[in-house]
């Protein structure tokens, strides 16, 4: 069945499968985080190996301020709620609602930015440099890596949002809005492992 063959208002209940071409977009992003995992996991990997490396810089538990990042934690993970709500508007076909929780989700992946920002900024001030230590490379490496991903999230989002303005809620704008959506899942979920890799298990051992 062709992209033609459904209007806006006339789709499936699952749009963004409603053609062989979005299911193998969808397929095809599937093994795109799988590869994202094994970079991630070897990101994990070399700061486990390297945590305890502080030379003269501050330890762990000298420097991580969890309710701060918990705060920041539970605003990723909201927004990854939000970002459910969408799937599941468009579900519904509501393109307004939609686009109202797509919104949502990229201003708390922008307030999640924001934190995380400070929080590097305040790590600077309290000797916690990029280059003071293995600690503080692989904890630079690992969190601002998933940072960045974030921020592409957010870019993503928002072009998503674009197209679907331009050309409606369609099974070809549908398959994007699900992908992007998958994408914000993934990340959401490193964010879990990092928190308490990184952040729990730096402030217990520190």
């Amino acid at each position: 069945m062709s992209a033609h063959d459904h209007a806006e208002g006339h789709l499936p209940h699952e749009p963004e499968k409603a053609t062989l071409d979005a299911r193998n977009k969808i397929l095809g992003f599937w093994l795109f985080l799988g590869a994202e995992v094994v970079l991630f996991g070897t990101l994990f990997a070399a700061f486990l190996a390297l945590r305890h490396s502080v030379g003269d810089g501050p330890t762990a538990g000298e420097l991580f301020q969890l309710p701060m990042v918990f705060g920041a934690t539970m605003i990723l993970l909201t927004s990854s709620l939000t970002s459910v709500f969408a799937v599941q508007a468009m579900h519904h076909h509501n393109k307004k609602s939609m686009v109202t929780w797509l919104i949502v989700t990229i201003l708390l992946g922008l307030a999640f930015l924001g934190l995380e920002i400070y929080e590097f900024v305040e790590y600077v001030h309290e000797g916690h440099k990029f280059t003071t230590s293995a600690f503080s490379s692989s904890f630079y490496t690992l969190v601002g890596f998933h940072g960045a991903h974030v921020a592409f999230g957010v870019v993503w989002i928002a072009l998503v949002i674009g197209q679907v303005f331009k050309k409606g809620l369609t099974v070809v704008t549908a398959p994007k809005v699900y992908i992007s959506a998958m994408y914000w899942h993934f990340i959401d979920v490193v964010w879990v492992f990092i928190f308490t890799v990184v952040y729990l298990m730096g402030k217990v051992a520190g």
